[in-house]
This record gives structure tokens, C-alpha cells and sequence, in this order.
């Protein structure tokens, strides 16, 4: 089998840039010639062996950087957006789109935004919206797209944050607290009572009053997270809102709701600090319910932490996390792996998350093969969480993490598994719109970018014909 070459010239100079290097004095710590590391840095070029040991060995370079960041998200947003009818030449080559990633990061976020802004716009004259008279007379992403993005883009990790939390959460362990009673006791040094009622929701917070009210019907995992919540968003408001200053949102819409996100963030990473948390997940070989017991935390919080471990030198599994709801709407995704989800539409059917409904509070398990070829480790399970009352609205969704087959090994879930058959793995797409497969008997939609026949006289399985 053919070894992939390492293309990382956006890394180099990244890298280059944060040491103050010149070109000149960076060729000569690596041990390259100045027109040889000219050419990495310009993607004419591979990374070498050699230039990786010496990222590691000069600069103690977590070298798997060079293969993460932001290329596998742009070029799979980009093949989505490409199978748009509206772009009716061929497909640019995938080696096309990996250059432009690659090279032009930039130019191919603004490629996306134009393409998001079309898709917008052709959505509001189709229902008629009035969206298009607003006084601005320009488009933009829903708030909760912006906010989407931002978080996808920042590989679902932010450092600062994630710091500020572990801090916290040690002074809570020195002082033999769990952090949410030091976020009790921090709220009481500010004056502010914290109460529990039956009725109203899961949490308020009355300047005027300092109260905070908390639900009692809500597990006490959400109540821990909540107290955590209200307390980044009361000591934590200046690192938030340095953090929203860089994500530069369009509107006060979408920076309210990357607040609420940031404040989230920080409340996940204090309940679960990373080092720790790792630490643990490591010992327990990513058992999410022995996470959940030590943690305080619930089976969605734990799996959606497992998704931030992107600390550079310090890195977790590489997993993706994905929540989705009875209707197969994704509410909550990212993916730490090559495996990036639609940005539009429902996840294949395919996957063992839908099926998770089916099995309440059991794990499912699923070894599939997408159309590139990767293979992958699945879980999935549902979870129902109850109103705490007669008539209260039931919320049941279910949640699905996963990592590449070769990571299998440090899943406890893969134990009994056969990974190294081929013949066991099923073949899952990420959307109907963009998947590749011919024969798939749960295609909803054909592939945009492929060409159809129908004959009459024929019924298989589709009424068509993908060629």
C-alpha cells in the first residue's frame, strides 16, 4: 500500500511565525536547505522524515499537528458545498481541494461563506421570507451557524478556557471541595443564595436579588454543570469576552450565543479537568459510565468532553461526538477524526446512532467502512431525560462517539470485536447528498453531483439509477 505524503506548509510557517524565525535560521535548525524547506513551506514539497524528527527533537513539536488543524474539515466542507446543482461543471479533483486547504485556508473559508450565503438566500425567496428586506441588505449565517463554526474551527478545544477551568477545579481538590461546591462557595463569597424549586427552568440567575434558582427535578449532574455555568459567566467575563472579541461575530445575536457556549465550555472543563480527565480516561480505557460515576458527570457531558481533548503536546484519543434527535437532525457534532459530518441536512441513516432509539440505555456497537475507505469504531446509545413531572415535555435524543479502527484498542467496548475482518465492517456514508455508494438500499435523496437514470421498465431497490 501506497504511504500518503505529509503536505504540511501551513503548519511550517505557523510554526515558523510563533518563533520568530527567518527562513533562513529555521532551514538550519532542521537541517534542510533554505530552497528545500522554501518548498515545504509552498506544499511543492513533502514533509521529510527528517524535518519531522527534527521538529520533535529542536522544538519538542507535537508532530501530529501537522496532519490535524483545519484541512479535513475545509476540504469536506467543500466537496458538500461543490455537489450544489448550482455548480454545473465538473467536480474540482480531490487533490484540487486539498491544495486549496492547504495553501489558501482563507479563500476557502470565503468560498464556504459565499456558498452558505446563496444557500440562504435561494431558501428565503423559496419560502417566500422576508428576511431579504432587512435594513442591512446583506446576508448572513444564522446565529447558530456563526457560532457552529466557530467552535468547529477552533477544533472544538480553547486553551485559554480550558486552563482557566483546570485552575479552578485544582483549588477546588486542594481545598478538598468537588468543584461544584467551590462554585457554591464562590457564589456565596459574591453574596449571591442559591435556591431549588419544582417549578420554572433548569437555571436563573436575578442580578437584582443575586439568586440563583435551580431546578430540583434536574439530575444533580445538570445542577452540578449549571452552577458552573453561572459561575464562568459571573468570574470568568473577561477571558469570555476576549475569547468573543477573536471569534469577530457578525451580529450581538451570534456573540450571545457563543457566551452561553464559552460559559458551557469552561463549566464541561471544570467538572472534567484535562489533565485528569485524561489521565482517567486512559485507566479506564474510555469507559464512559466509570467516567460518569468518578466525574459527577453525565454519559453526553463525558463523551462530549472525550471530543476536546486537543490540547497540543497533550492530546486524547481522537474521537468524533455527534447528538442527534428522533428526526435524525444533528444538534451536536464534531469530530476530532478524518471523519467530518454534513453541514446540511441529517446524518446517514446507516449509522448506529438511529438505531439507538430502538434499545434505550443499552450500548450499541458498530464497525463501518466509509467510501474513502476508513474504517471506523462506533457507539451509540439513547437518552431520555424525564420532565420530573406528570405532563413535563420528555427530551430523548441519542449520542454516538466513535474513533478510526486503530484506535479500537483503547476502547473497552472493542474487546470482543473482530476489527481485522474485513467482511464485518458496513458501509455508512455521511449524507445521501454528497455519498458516493451506487447500491445503498437506505438512500434518501440522489447524489447531487452524479447523473441519474431512470427506465421504466425496471424496479430495483431505487427508482433509479446512480451512474
Amino acid at each position: 500500500m501506497a504511504v500518503q505524503k505529509l503536505y504540511a506548509g501551513t503548519k511550517l510557517r505557523e510554526l515558523r511565525g510563533r518563533l520568530g524565525l527567518t527562513q533562513k535560521a529555521f532551514a538550519a535548525k532542521l537541517g534542510v536547505s533554505l530552497p528545500y524547506l522554501n518548498q515545504m513551506e509552498n506544499n511543492n514539497r513533502p514533509v521529510s522524515t527528517g524535518v519531522v524528527l527534527a521538529l520533535a527533537a529542536e522544538f519538542a513539536f507535537d508532530v501530529t499537528e501537522l496532519t490535524g488543524g483545519d484541512e479535513a474539515r475545509l476540504v469536506s466542507d467543500m466537496r458538500e458545498a461543490l455537489a450544489d446543482p448550482v455548480f454545473t461543471g465538473p467536480e474540482p479533483p480531490l487533490a484540487d481541494l486539498r491544495l486549496a486547504a492547504s495553501n489558501a485556508p482563507s479563500l476557502a473559508r470565503a468560498f464556504l461563506d459565499l456558498h452558505r450565503a446563496y444557500r440562504q438566500s435561494h431558501e428565503r425567496l423559496a419560502s417566500l421570507d422576508a428576511a431579504l428586506g432587512r435594513e442591512e441588505g446583506r446576508l448572513q449565517p444564522s446565529p447558530w451557524e456563526e457560532v457552529r463554526d466557530f467552535f468547529h474551527y477552533c477544533d472544538n478545544y480553547l486553551d485559554a478556557v480550558d486552563r482557566a477551568a483546570e485552575r479552578a477545579a485544582a483549588l477546588a481538590e486542594a481545598a478538598g471541595l468537588t468543584p461544584a461546591e467551590a462554585a457554591m462557595a464562590a457564589l456565596a463569597d459574591r453574596g449571591i443564595r442559591v435556591s431549588l424549586t419544582a417549578e420554572g427552568p433548569t437555571r436563573v440567575y436575578d442580578a437584582e436579588t443575586r439568586t440563583l434558582t435551580l431546578s430540583r427535578l434536574s439530575p444533580q449532574a445538570t445542577r452540578s454543570f449549571q452552577l458552573l455555568v453561572q459561575l464562568a459567566l459571573l468570574t470568568q467575563a473577561d477571558l469570555i469576552e476576549a475569547t468573543l472579541d477573536l471569534g469577530r461575530f457578525q451580529t450581538p445575536e451570534s456573540r450571545a450565543i457563543a457566551r452561553v457556549g464559552l460559559a458551557n465550555y469552561f463549566a464541561g472543563a471544570a467538572l472534567m479537568p484535562y489533565t485528569r480527565f485524561l489521565e482517567a480516561a486512559r485507566e479506564t480505557r474510555h469507559d464512559l459510565e466509570r467516567l460518569a460515576a468518578r466525574f459527577g458527570a453525565s454519559l453526553e457531558q463525558v463523551a462530549h468532553r472525550l471530543s476536546t481533548l486537543q490540547r497540543p503536546g497533550a492530546k486524547g484519543l481522537p474521537v468524533f461526538f455527534v447528538r442527534v434527535d428522533q428526526a435524525g437532525t444533528i444538534t451536536k457534532r464534531h469530530s476530532a477524526t478524518s471523519l467530518q459530518f454534513a453541514r446540511f441536512g441529517g446524518a446517514c441513516p446507516l449509522w448506529c446512532v438511529h438505531r439507538a432509539f430502538e434499545t434505550p440505555g443499552r450500548w450499541l456497537r458498530q464497525l463501518a467502512e466509509t467510501p474513502d475507505g476508513a474504517r471506523y469504531m462506533l457507539l451509540a446509545r439513547a437518552i431520555t431525560k424525564t420532565g420530573g413531572a406528570w405532563g413535563a415535555p420528555v427530551q430523548r435524543y441519542a449520542i454516538g462517539l466513535g474513533c478510526e479502527v486503530r484506535h479500537a484498542g483503547d476502547l473497552v467496548y472493542a474487546d470482543d470485536l473482530d476489527t481485522a475482518r474485513a467482511g464485518g465492517f458496513e458501509p455508512i456514508g455521511i449524507s445521501c447528498r454528497i455519498c458516493e455508494r451506487r447500491g445503498c438500499a437506505q438512500r434518501s435523496v440522489p447524489p447531487l453531483e452524479r447523473r441519474l437514470t431512470v427506465d421504466p421498465d425496471r424496479r430495483d431497490v431505487l427508482p433509479y439509477r446512480v451512474e
